[in-house]
């Protein structure tokens, strides 16, 4: 399936949680790749901030995320309605610090983003696809995640708060084809302990009793009730025979742990893209929610870099021989470090580097345990970047490419006399004003080894006419 987004801006307001000020929340259509984003239209610069689980900074009563200083708040509802609906690609504009609470669940986003309408992208959508079990464990709270192989995104959760009122309950979601019906309605639920604390202590100035299901979790008599009536601006209050106060009435006998499922899929949205497994979530919170998030992200991580491992057939001609290389590149013994270059086109280059046991450097580097330098595989990955970026301004042997930045390199495993080393650049940005920027991978068989971020300057090379001067004694 192709990437999505929303055909036209889709707009809402509503009552922050926390701060019980009102924010105008707009979703607006965004380009293929672009990924779920927040900005902060109410301050100076209207600062983005990446819906990413690494951006999470508090997991306190909702999911916020913050990046270079600005933080957004509450954002699990609205992310659970964009997973939901199958939208990979929105910019969500906010004039306030939170998303609005709305009625407590999904619905009121999901309305808007269906009159919205979708509109399918010209990019092909990627998978995070779980091929083998994983699991999180919190031994403090007991929660659990477990993540199975399966062809499409399903989600289980079992939730128990040791409460007689509320007692065990689980809920369900076999496709996403179900997720507007069964789960999007679903609000937000607090125990009146919980309630009297956040009321006393001015914690949801935002709360109102239509936003949330209120259970009963203790003995509580017509006097307290009607005081805690007073305190949130109603009339009265009972309890109806289920434990649960008489302020709203339940969708599902088990809405709160579908309420649950809203949640884990809201969390798990961060990790930014769809996910094709089971999910079996126990006593799930929102911060094992993010840390499961957390595990997944790196999985996928795992996954597109074993899928993006180039594959070298030996008995494939090259592109470029090395003799045809050196026309590019200045570069010669002892200094020469591409053998080969097997596959080059838009925006991407693969080069080969042999690595024997007569390199010149093993003389001295490990000698008793040859080990191929970390900085010489920076360097050989830099001269295969380095003919990517000359092939974009021809006329070989008149160009050259001095690197200017090397950043976040990592290296990963031993790189020694036998291997054969596969130097994979690619392009992260345009090339402007003859910059280059790069990211770089360097794998033996289908384990990467070395990776970095590489900046490189084109430069017109130099030929100058030296005269030779002769002294005579």
């Amino acid at each position: 399936m192709n990437q999505r987004t929303i055909k036209q801006a889709a707009s809402t307001k509503g009552i922050g949680l926390h701060s019980g000020k009102e924010v105008m929340m707009t979703f607006r259509p965004a380009d293929p790749g672009h990924g779920v984003k927040f900005q902060r239209i109410d301050l100076k610069d209207k600062p983005i901030i990446k819906g990413d689980v690494g951006n999470v900074v508090s997991t306190l009563r909702g999911t916020t995320i913050r990046q270079n200083g600005v933080h957004v708040s509450t954002i699990e509802h609205a992310l659970s309605a964009l997973f939901g609906l199958g939208i990979d690609n929105v910019l969500i504009e906010l004039d306030g610090p939170e998303v609005p609470i709305m009625d407590g669940s999904a619905m009121p986003f999901v309305k808007i983003l269906m009159e919205a309408g979708f509109e399918e992208q010209d990019k092909e959508r990627s998978y995070l696809e779980i091929t083998e079990p994983l699991r999180y464990y919190d031994e403090n709270t007991g929660a659990e995640l477990i993540a199975l192989p399966s062809d499409e995104f399903k989600v289980t959760t079992l939730i128990d708060f040791d409460s007689k009122i509320l007692g065990q309950q689980y809920a369900s979601l076999s496709s996403l084809d179900h997720f507007t019906k069964e789960i999007a309605p679903c609000r937000t639920f607090v125990f009146l302990h919980e309630l009297e604390y956040l009321v006393e202590h001015d914690l949801i100035k935002g709360g109102d009793m239509s936003n949330a299901i209120v259970i009963v979790d203790r003995l509580v008599d017509q006097k307290e009730l009607d005081a805690l009536a007073k305190k949130l601006g109603k009339p009265s209050i009972t309890i109806d025979k289920e434990g649960i106060l008489n302020t709203t009435e339940l969708f599902f006998n088990n809405e709160p742990a579908r309420h649950k499922l809203l949640d884990v899929m809201g969390d798990l949205a961060l990790v930014g893209k769809p996910i094709k497994g089971k999910i079996m979530a126990t006593k799930p919170g929102h911060t094992a929610n993010v840390e499961f998030a957390k595990m997944l992200k790196k999985r996928y991580t795992e996954q597109r870099r074993l899928r993006g491992v180039p594959k070298y057939d030996p008995n494939v001609p090259p592109i470029y021989t090395a003799m045809q290389i050196a026309e590019y590149l200045p570069h010669r013994y002892p200094f020469f470090f591409v053998d080969k270059i097997i596959d080059i086109g838009e925006g991407y280059v693969v080069g080969v580097k042999n690595i024997t046991f007569n390199e010149n450097f093993f003389q001295g580097h490990f000698p008793g345990n040859p080990v191929f330098p970390g900085v010489l595989q920076v360097e050989a990955l830099a001269q295969t970047g380095g003919i990517l970026a000359l092939q974009q301004v021809g006329d070989p042997g008149n160009w050259d490419t001095y690197f200017v930045k090397i950043d976040r390199v990592k290296f990963r495993q031993q790189v020694v006399p036998g291997d054969t080393l596969i130097l994979k650049l690619e392009l992260t940005a345009p090339i402007r004003r003859g910059l280059v920027q790069m990211h770089g991978s360097a794998y033996v068989g289908n384990k990467l080894v070395s990776e970095g971020e590489l900046t490189a300057q084109i430069v017109r090379r130099q030929v100058e006419d030296k005269k030779e001067e002769v002294v005579s004694s």
